[in-house]
């Protein structure tokens, strides 16, 4: 295969990482044919403020552009919106959109997402989820003050609806199937402090159980508890994760593991197309080349910057460290790293009260940070931590227990690198 510069870049998929990869490939000054094709029939916009200010009808806009109108226009590109790419013919080298026109790419960006999952509940279609402005809409319409909520799942989204509902008044209940909120990603120490934030607002914490049935009666809605009992409610959401958009690759005969398989350079089984975001899972060196797939904004981002290099030639390596971010009501919680990854935890208490939990693994090597306070308060932390991850650390345990430890000394020292 040949290394020269693509004369036309094709990218499926509107969100953070389609449309930061088309900003990236301008930046770098290529000035090939670009084509975006996008599924819903919006200007390109952020995902994470659906979940948080969104909920607030008094917010003003559903949720704001990923670029600027001006920027947007600038980047001289196609934008087919509202589109749904059929099938991707490899050996032709294009796409195929549902009104049949066939776009012919150089190289091809797979930037498909991912969509929310729904739970396998009897009656679940009563169940509304949260994932485009067109979901946002429709909840934000239901969300009326007194009116009684059910959440199903006690995940970054599912509290963020929850904290966001309670603000404008309403009733809300928590179900939880795990003991633990969050337990995917934080340690228990974190999730605790969030839990006892929910309850204080008021919200109805239910873990350790999940819904059997929804039942509609009259304009309401009443649930069959695994537990025996039941609950009516007035709307119900789940916040229950998401499922990764393979189906396009998969039928084209790309490899597909856990997410659009890709190498460390974001290429997938086909040199011509790249993979990244929400839709693709890829080896992480900073966790022993296992495959992970990450549903978080700043992956979108960076994916986005790798890919735009790669499909240049270039050969940037993802090795970036995950983050992930979640604001309920006055709290921020901030997450580096992998939790799962780590073995062994050290608490750090702050002056403040606040706690951040360092995680290492069997070798006491970082691969994990987290902690949640009030604003932004503990940023500082999880970001030296998160250039602590990156360098492959291994501080000794009495210095991340230590509050008065200034962490950065570890990467001018170099006793950061592992």
């Amino acid at each position: 295969m040949t290394t020269h510069p693509p004369e036309r870049v094709v990218i499926v998929g509107a969100g953070e990482c389609g449309i930061r990869t088309a900003v990236s490939l301008r930046e770098q000054r290529w000035g090939g044919e670009l084509i975006v094709i996008g599924d819903e029939p919006e200007a390109p916009y952020e995902r994470p403020p659906l979940s948080k200010v969104g909920i607030d009808p008094t917010h003003g806009a559903d949720s704001p552009p990923i670029v600027s109108a001006d920027r947007f226009a600038a980047l001289d590109l196609e934008f087919i919106r509202g589109a749904t790419v059929a099938t991707i013919d490899r050996e032709q080298g294009a796409v195929v959109v549902d009104n049949g026109r066939a776009v012919p790419y150089d190289r091809l960006v797979l930037a498909t997402g991912a969509r929310a999952r729904r739970p396998a509940i009897v009656g679940g279609e009563a169940i509304l989820t949260l994932r485009t402005v067109a979901d946002l809409r429709k909840l934000r319409h239901q969300l009326t003050p007194r009116a009684r909520l059910v959440v199903i799942g006690g995940g970054f989204i599912g509290l963020e609806v929850a904290a966001g509902a309670v603000e404008r008044g309403c009733e809300v209940v928590v179900l939880e199937f795990a003991h633990q909120l969050m337990s995917r990603v934080v340690p228990a120490m974190v999730a605790n402090v969030v839990e006892l934030r929910h309850r204080e607002a008021g919200v109805d914490l239910r873990l350790g159980i999940g819904v059997e049935s929804i039942d509609p009666v009259g304009t309401r809605y009443r649930l069959q508890l695994t537990d025996g009992s039941s609950i009516s409610c007035d709307v119900v959401v789940a916040g229950v994760g998401a499922l990764p958009n393979t189906e396009l690759a998969a039928a084209c005969g790309l490899m597909v593991d856990n997410g659009i398989a890709v190498d460390s350079h974001l290429r997938t089984s086909d040199p011509a197309i790249f993979a990244g975001g929400d839709c693709c899972s890829f080896p992480h060196p900073l966790y022993g080349d296992r495959r992970i797939r990450l549903e978080a904004w700043r992956n979108a981002v960076e994916h986005a910057e790798i890919l735009a290099a790669n499909v240049l030639g270039g050969k940037r390596v993802c090795d970036t460290v995950p983050w992930f971010w979640s604001d309920q009501y006055e709290l921020g919680l901030q997450i580096a790293g992998l939790h799962a990854a780590a073995v062994h935890d050290v608490v750090r208490r702050r002056p403040d009260g606040a706690e951040v939990r360092f995680g290492l693994n069997y070798d006491g090597r970082l691969v994990s940070a987290s902690g949640v306070a009030e604003g932004t308060s503990i940023a500082k932390d999880i970001r030296l931590a998160e250039m602590l991850i990156a360098h492959r650390a291994t501080p000794r345990v009495t210095e991340l227990a230590d509050p008065s430890f200034n962490l950065r000394s570890l990467l001018k020292d170099g006793r950061g690198e592992g």
